[in-house]
Order: C-alpha cells, then sequence, then structure tokens
C-alpha cells in the first residue's frame, strides 16, 4: 500500500501519516523532513534535482505513506500512489489546527526536523510563508486545485479519499487496516 495525503497547511497530514504508518507498520515519508535544511534552506527553491532525487528514492519502496504538497514531486508521489488522501476541511478547522500547533511549537522550542536546528519562534509568525499565513492565504486556491486533481483521469488508478470532518479519517484508517490484512 502506497498512501499520498494531501491538504493545506495545518490540516492533519503529518499527524494522520503518523498514525496510518503506526497502524500498517510501513514507513512515513514526510516530505517537509526531506525538505527543510538547517538554518530554514530548502531543497524545493534551492536545489529542486536533490529534492526531487531523495523523495523518488523515498518512494521507491513497495509500501508507505506519504504527506506534503510540494508540486515540484507531487505527480511522482500520486503516480506510485496505490490511494489519496485529501483532508478537504472548512478553514475554520484549518486555522485552528495550524495556530495551535505553532504555539506549541514556538512555546516548546523543540527541533522540528532532527539536525536541522530549525524551530518555531513567535518572530516567525510575521513571515508571509509561515504555516499560519500560509494557510490562510493559500486555502481557497489549494481547494479548488485539488478538486481538479481529484477529478483528474490521471489519477484513475488511485482509490481517492475525500474527507470533509476530521472525525470521519478514522474509519478509513481502520479499512486500511483491514485491507492490509487481507493481502496478507
Amino acid at each position: 500500500m502506497r498512501i499520498a495525503i494531501l491538504g493545506t497547511s495545518g490540516s492533519g497530514k503529518s499527524t494522520l501519516s503518523r498514525a496510518i504508518g503506526d497502524r500498517l507498520g510501513i514507513p512515513v515519508i514526510e516530505l517537509d523532513a526531506i525538505n527543510w535544511r538547517a538554518g530554514w534552506r530548502d531543497l524545493n527553491t534551492d536545489d529542486p534535482e536533490e529534492f526531487l532525487r531523495l523523495v523518488l528514492a523515498a518512494t521507491s519502496l513497495e509500501a508507505w505513506v506519504c504527506d506534503g504538497n510540494y508540486s515540484k514531486v507531487r505527480n511522482h508521489v500520486l503516480a506510485r500512489a496505490t490511494d489519496v488522501i485529501w483532508l478537504d476541511y472548512p478553514r475554520s478547522v484549518v486555522m485552528r489546527r495550524v495556530i495551535g500547533r505553532s504555539f506549541a511549537r514556538a512555546i516548546g522550542g523543540r527541533e522540528l526536523w532532527p539536525g536541522t536546528g530549525n524551530t518555531e519562534t513567535f518572530a516567525r509568525w510575521l513571515s508571509p510563508d509561515h504555516p499560519i499565513r500560509w494557510a490562510w492565504d493559500t486555502y481557497a486556491d489549494r481547494r479548488r486545485r485539488y478538486g481538479e486533481l481529484f477529478a483528474d483521469p490521471r489519477l484513475a488508478h488511485a482509490r481517492r479519499h475525500r474527507f470533509s470532518r476530521p472525525g470521519d479519517v478514522a474509519a478509513l484508517v481502520e479499512k486500511l487496516v483491514r485491507a492490509q490484512t487481507d493481502v496478507i
């Protein structure tokens, strides 16, 4: 099983991918962890070829769950996915989550991706690319684009799961566990 999880910043992609990875016993690929380097340098911008190489290597496995929204690698991830999950939650849910997550990260000061030294600070909240502002500014456009993506015939090979309420996701996780058990 190869599962791609899409959704705007703060929708819960990484949390869900870890939960699915734990339940299915499959590797979790967090695109942010591949992308972000020390000093907030991002491969997606600074070295897109290396970013693509690392993502292709990670997704070459027979089973994984991958979360992220990077357009430069999206087609490669989706081409290998057996399932695509879209967390299409209301803006109020997304904003509550992204603000809560950012606040907890800023207070806690925990390194976001091991070895990078990158931490959340309240000062970063002023940046236009901070997840809070990014989630707000890109919400409508992402919904439109993911809607188009889900309707695209190039995704016909994958089972598509679209969720508008967080409480509905648990049933899918159980369904995936049963499907994996049936295969084994």
